[in-house]
């Protein structure tokens, strides 16, 4: 039984680990993108354009890694569910970090945007990676 959960969650932490890195180099590309003060935008084509882009990162990582690193039903559906929230906190901690240094931060550094970047991305690694 110990040795199954420790398998689930081996499974939960490689897939949070691609995420996280799928995450972070569109969160540079974000950042990069955005040198100048932000412009306040459009909270609706910011909702519509972080979940197309994590379609898209979905895509891409299933280029990368063709199957889903949870390979029992149970770890697959929590990477549905878990791995969107936990790479979101991911981003978010790591704006907190450049506001501190003084950098500027990014749509992509509040919560509610990360989120829909990530789930975008797990629902896409979820229904394709089957």
């Amino acid at each position: 039984m110990i040795e199954g959960l420790l398998e689930i969650l081996f499974e939960i932490f490689g897939e949070l680990i691609l995420q996280v890195l799928f995450e972070a180099l569109a969160a540079v590309g974000v950042h990069l993108r955005q040198k100048e003060p932000a412009k306040p935008r459009s909270p609706v084509l910011l909702v519509v354009g972080y979940a197309v882009l994590g379609v898209l990162a979905g895509l891409l990582s299933l280029l990368v890694v063709s199957h889903s690193l949870a390979h029992s039903p149970s770890a697959r559906l929590a990477t549905l569910l878990l791995v969107p929230l936990l790479a979101a906190l991911v981003t978010v901690l790591i704006g907190r970090l450049r506001l501190r240094k003084g950098q500027a931060p990014a749509d992509m550094d509040r919560f509610m945007y990360a989120y829909l970047f990530a789930l975008g991305m797990a629902c896409v690694r979820y229904l394709g990676a089957s």
